[in-house]
């Protein structure tokens, strides 16, 4: 059975159900956004108890699932899960140019052709926009500039990453523990493997079950993830303020790696998945579910003495506010300054210190792939 996309619980009361009790059961055929963004709040409250509550993968998938996220605990205490999506339809379908020369136009505008109804996009339009996905090594320039050392363990969750290993060459060498299920099993994969949905259900719970999880595009996953982060308990959840970032990464040339960390850290107030980040009711339910939510009296607290939406914030620039409030970003509450580094929260782990006078080994070398 079809239905609308975004539809209301009116329409599933008139058109659904009376079909449900006819038939006992139904298949819906598409499962992305069946169902509107806003409700009454006890219907709210009732959806995240299916959404996270009731619904549960099959056994094996959460046993192969606990597995794997065993094998990443064994490694390193904490780990950093990154949900890479470079696959060649998603940069297909993106409009988006990287770099690949006449090669990648080729490569990519025959997939693109196998969607009628795509538009022709402004490669250069787009990617200022931010609509363009971080690409690997970009991502990980990111990460390095928000404080996470070479040391971390990552696991990285994707498909067919375009390019390959040369692709990824540059992410793992800013982070050489670099794992993916693949890499930390192989024959227990077996019998997932000839299931795409299976296995990214397997993705699916290393990344919620991570200390860090970092998105380089923010899509349907990506959404899901970040709500189920907060609604049990805020871990902290890293999408990439892209229309920044991109005018950052252009110029990267003629920054000290002081400079460029600096600057990520700024571009990236209000994109690290803060409690109030997000004000309840903006973005989609699955992405922030605050109907759900309860505050604790401190938390109601805080927030009535913290500045007003419409009120100024010292340190925050109207570029930065302006840019944060576009159509294609979300409303966001304004931070402290002093919240915005990583460095200093707990929840930051194999720290690098960016204050030192005198730069490391590491930081040299950092400096090196900046000026390349």
């Amino acid at each position: 059975m079809r239905v609308p996309r975004k539809c209301t619980d009116r329409g599933y009361l008139k058109r659904v159900l009376p079909v449900l009790l006819k038939r006992h059961a139904i298949q819906i055929t598409k499962f992305d956004y069946r169902l509107a963004n806003r409700l009454d709040t006890d219907l709210q409250k009732l959806r995240c108890r299916v959404n996270y509550h009731a619904l549960k993968f099959a056994d094996p998938i959460l046993e192969m699932g606990k597995e794997l996220v065993k094998r990443m605990r064994s490694r390193s205490k904490h780990y950093i899960a990154l949900h890479l999506r470079f696959e060649p339809d998603m940069l297909a379908f993106s409009g988006c140019y990287y770099g690949g020369g006449d090669k990648e136009n080729k490569e990519l505008g025959a997939i693109r052709k196998r969607w009628k109804t795509l538009h022709t996009l402004n490669p250069d339009k787009e990617r200022r926009n931010g609509k363009c996905p971080l690409t690997p090594e970009e991502v990980g320039l990111m990460m390095r500039g928000l404080g996470y050392g070479s040391d971390v363990h990552l696991y990285v969750a994707s498909g067919e990453i375009y390019g390959g290993d040369k692709t990824l060459a540059p992410l793992k060498a800013l982070f050489p523990n670099f794992h993916t299920k693949d890499s930390i099993a192989s024959r227990e994969l077996k019998p997932f493997s000839a299931f795409s949905s299976r296995m990214a259900a397997l993705d699916f719970i290393v990344c919620d079950e991570s200390d860090v999880f970092v998105t380089n595009n923010n899509g349907n996953m990506a959404k899901m993830l970040a709500g189920r982060r907060r609604y049990f308990g805020h871990k902290p959840t890293i999408r990439p303020n892209a229309k920044k970032l991109y005018r950052l990464f252009l110029n990267r040339g003629n920054l000290t790696w002081e400079e460029f960390s600096s600057k990520i850290r700024t571009y990236q107030k209000g994109f690290m998945g803060e409690p109030n980040e997000v004000r309840p009711g903006r973005e989609e339910f699955h992405e922030n579910p605050s109907n759900c939510i309860c505050e604790s009296p401190l938390a109601k607290l805080r927030k009535k003495s913290a500045p007003g939406k419409h009120e100024a914030v010292k340190n925050s620039s109207t570029e930065d506010t302006d840019d944060q409030l576009s159509d294609d970003k979300p409303d966001l509450l304004p931070k402290d300054e002093e919240d915005l580094d990583p460095l200093q929260d707990n929840t930051v782990f194999n720290e690098t210190d960016l204050n030192d006078d005198g730069l490391s080994g590491e930081e040299a070398e950092l400096e090196e792939m900046l000026s390349d």
